[in-house]
């Protein structure tokens, strides 16, 4: 029977096709409502198989392996409407009633600017309806993709998604799949793509039947930080992750994937797990235009070099962005300092370690990434783990000055790699992110000493008093907290204005060449020069007191030849809660204002030269700085 996929269940003409890759099982039988139990066909390599005719769209199911009493969900579940213990749900792909048939993906994925978001938190009624009703307001801020934090489903009511528990099935708690398929068919009619971060490097603790199934998935004497780890090298367990990544391009329309955590999928295949997971879903988009991207916390280069990946997350810029605006350098923001040279260097070459000794990890970290575009980095001040693994969850509004803040976010936006923002980022909201998540006290009680164990890296977390307090992970209170305010989206909050308007100087800056130089010990300059010397533009960036410098022997600093330079863009702009930003050229001086950033663009006529003839040789003046 011809089938889209090779396991799951597939509705066919007067029926349902069962397929399942169960090698741990003699014996497998589908069991409906109606309480009938019906044997599949044995079909060789441990699948099996079996039409069922009489079903459609909507009928609930499970398997029986062998004689046992307990049933489980299909691995391949489309729907799991009460969660991962319940029956599975069969759904019809066809019925969605896509818009979207012009839309050709992410076109020109340097131009991208990436909005990560979580569907349970996003919103106070968390669900795809209400999430779609916000899309606008990011439409209109200039976000052309948004990432979402995993949609499998898992066990409980609230969580992060990063259980590997119901790979192909959206959780419930946001709504049906029809509803996921509806939010991201209205964010292509806006022009925004939707990405969708998968974890395929670990399953649950909790509800997840991938090893009773196949134990064959599991890579015997080894683990992973999240549970254990997987046997890649094995067909079956292949197929379970190149058919998920294929499933959500081409069935629910996603336009691509990040891939969490790609560190620990070890393969030692003659082709790598993660390339052969590239090509499938590239495959399934067709003509559609995806982008994947990959979390590697030791950043080795070659997810993008050798398994086919177009990005790479950038912690080096967030770790330096971080010091330098907080200050706090424990745990492992030890080997940062947050220095000008850091962040023009990561602005520069991507990864700052590139196989340099790592203090903290006691070993080298990073691989080289010569030759790499720099759209080959996603850099981000705020990600999902880097807010809520800092202890109490603050955001960088609630720890460092606002200017500061400031600044660094037109250093992120105006930056030649693909910014990320994670969700309330936009519009300076207080609010916290924390990790949540709703499991059987047995299991709660052990989530709360390993958050806690974690967090002890750091030296001011690690204290008695700050464990005494930290939040409850499984608590309602933790998960509540982090509902963003959608009363916050205003078109007048400066947080807002100030990210509107960056992204849209992004749009503006030339291609071409992008260089950069330390002007002090908190300051910093980009230059973009374009084709025509008269679209270059200047970035200063003042992380410090106000700076005053008469002496600056750095080319990077001089106008184009007739010109000079002027004001085109500030952080210290009124509207976004600055105080104003004076020309920072003139005759006597560079100035920056403290806390600052400052495009400046070339300006012809504005030359700083004076006609007037220079005093005679042994005459001149000397000059105070």
């Amino acid at each position: 029977m011809a089938r889209r996929y090779p396991i799951g269940a597939e509705l066919a003409e007067g029926g349902v096709h069962f397929r399942v890759w169960a090698p741990a099982a003699r014996r497998l039988a589908v069991v409906l409502e109606d309480r009938r139990e019906i044997a599949l066909e044995a079909s060789g390599d441990g699948y099996f198989a079996r039409f069922v005719d009489g079903l459609g769209a909507g009928a609930r199911y499970r398997f029986r392996l062998d004689d046992r009493p307990e049933l489980h969900a299909d691995p391949a579940s489309r729907f799991q409407p009460e969660g991962p213990f319940g029956p599975s749900q069969v759904i019809d792909p066809a019925d969605a009633a896509w818009t979207d048939a012009t839309w050709h993906g992410i076109t020109e994925p340097a131009k991208q600017v990436i909005y990560e978001l979580h569907a349970g938190t996003f919103t106070r009624e968390g669900t795809w309806t209400a999430a779609a009703g916000q899309l606008p307001f990011l439409a209109d801020l200039g976000i052309t993709t948004i990432e979402l934090m995993p949609v499998n489903d898992y066990a409980g009511r609230r969580g992060w998604g990063y259980d590997g528990v119901n790979l192909f099935a959206p959780s419930r708690n946001y709504g049906t799949p029809g509803e996921l398929r509806a939010f991201i068919d209205r964010a292509h009619a806006l022009g925004v793509a939707v990405i969708l971060d998968v974890v395929y490097n670990h399953f649950g603790p909790s509800g997840s039947s991938y090893f009773a199934y196949a134990p064959e998935l599991r890579k015997h004497g080894a683990a992973n930080e999240w549970g254990d780890a997987l046997d890649y090298s094995r067909p079956g367990v292949r197929e379970l992750f190149t058919t998920n990544a294929a499933y959500w391009i081409e069935e629910l329309h996603f336009d691509g994937l990040r891939i969490d955590a790609t560190q620990v999928m070890i393969d030692h295949s003659e082709r790598h797990i993660l390339a052969e997971i590239a090509q499938r879903a590239r495959a399934a988009a067709g003509t559609r235009m995806i982008f994947l991207v990959g979390e590697n916390e030791p950043q080795h280069a070659d997810v993008v070099t050798r398994h086919g990946l177009d990005a790479v997350w950038n912690d080096d810029f967030h770790h330096t962005a971080r010091v330098a605006l907080t200050g706090a350098t424990d745990g492992y923001f030890h080997d940062y300092r947050g220095t000008p040279q850091e962040l023009v260097s990561a602005v520069k070459r991507g990864f700052l370690y590139q196989g340099q000794i790592y203090a903290w990890q006691r070993n080298p970290r990073g691989t080289p990434t010569r030759g790499l575009p720099r759209t080959a980095f996603v850099h981000y001040l705020a990600n999902h783990d880097q807010i809520a693994n800092l202890g109490f969850g603050e955001r960088l509004t609630s720890l460092s000055d606002p200017a500061r803040v400031r600044a660094m976010t037109a250093l992120l936006l105006l930056g030649p790699e693909i910014p990320m923002l994670f969700q309330g980022q936009e519009t300076g909201t207080r609010r916290p992110w924390r990790f949540f998540c709703d499991h059987d006290p047995e299991l709660g009680k052990l989530v709360r000493e390993g958050r806690a164990a974690f967090l002890r890296q750091f030296a001011r977390l690690a204290t008695p008093e700050v464990q005494a307090r930290l939040p409850d992970p499984t608590a309602q209170a933790t998960f509540e907290a982090c509902i963003l305010d959608p009363a916050e989206r205003t078109p007048d909050n400066p947080w807002v204005r100030l990210h509107r308007d960056l992204i849209a100087v992004r749009r503006q800056l030339p291609g071409g060449e992008l260089d950069g130089a330390v002007l002090g010990p908190e300051q910093l300059c980009l230059r973009w020069l374009a084709g025509d010397p008269a679209g270059d533009r200047l970035l200063l960036v003042n992380l410090g007191r106000c700076w005053r410098e008469a002496v600056i022997p750095e080319p990077l600093l001089a106008p184009p030849s007739g010109a000079g330079w002027t004001v085109a863009w500030s952080s210290e702009h009124p509207d976004y809660g600055g105080l104003g930003t004076p020309e920072p050229f003139t005759r006597a001086r560079l100035a920056i204002p403290a806390h600052a950033a400052v495009l400046c663009a070339p300006q012809m006529g504005l030359s700083l030269r004076q006609d007037n003839p220079p005093p005679a040789s042994g005459e001149k003046h000397p000059v105070e700085p």
